[in-house]
């Protein structure tokens, strides 16, 4: 849940755009118009995330298509602000060095952090207004916490699960792939901590906590859609 401190620039950026919004019309009669996936890395996430897309297209008695955005978020986020492409690289979760930002501030060269994160949030908050919109990670179950009309899951799966997922799906040896779930999981605990005073591991963050590793890839879309277009 969040709790907004005047400290927390991150926050009080949020809560005054969520302020500023007026009542939105829903575009359907589903319960949800929108869905955010935190995720454990390499347990499945974005393939859990199409699957579901696909499932609530085939059930949703709106022809509006559903759509997943992971790393096509940046793309949008430069695209909202009239970024450069080349900041691209800082958008990923934790990627910017304390010093890399006290040096922007200075000299210039990029936004710092804050004011990449607020953008990103930004564009979040427009996106769930859309509705039809899956979104992965970048706090965005913080961010759309206090719209009624958002479902809010987190995915979970044992490490060594999650190690052979990355291990195929990006083509990793076994010990990067280890080395590359701990590091990504370290970095979205230290960005909802930073930016948003939230424990990623909070179970009062989410609607649904699901385990991919005992549910499959299919069980957790199937299990997320029914209760997005049919529990109230």
């Amino acid at each position: 849940m969040i709790e907004t401190h005047v400290t927390n620039p991150c926050l009080s950026f949020i809560s005054s755009q969520l302020l500023s919004s007026e009542p939105r019309p829903f575009p359907d009669q589903a319960t949800y118009r929108a869905v955010t996936i935190s995720r454990q890395t390499g347990c499945g996430a974005l393939v859990v995330a199409e699957k579901l897309a696909q499932y609530l297209q085939e059930h949703s008695p709106s022809a509006a298509p559903w759509t997943v955005l992971d790393r096509n978020l940046i793309d949008k986020v430069l695209e909202d602000h009239n970024l450069p492409a080349y900041l691209a690289k800082f958008l990923p979760e934790d990627r910017v060095s304390q010093l890399e930002d006290f040096l922007s501030e200075i000299f210039g060269v990029h936004p710092p952090s804050r004011t990449i994160v607020m953008q990103t949030a930004e564009t979040i908050l427009k996106l769930a207004a859309v509705g039809h919109v899956i979104l992965i990670g970048r706090g965005s179950s913080v961010v759309t916490a206090r719209l009624p009309d958002v479902f809010h899951v987190r995915l979970v799966a044992p490490l060594e699960k999650r190690i052979e997922h990355a291990h195929k799906h990006y083509g990793m040896t076994k010990a990067e792939a280890r080395r590359f779930c701990l590091t990504e999981d370290r970095g979205r605990v230290r960005y909802l901590k930073k930016h948003f005073a939230a424990d990623i591991n909070d179970p009062l963050l989410y609607h649904m906590i699901l385990n991919t590793g005992q549910m499959g890839f299919d069980g957790a879309a199937k299990l997320i859609g029914e209760a997005v277009l049919y529990v109230s």
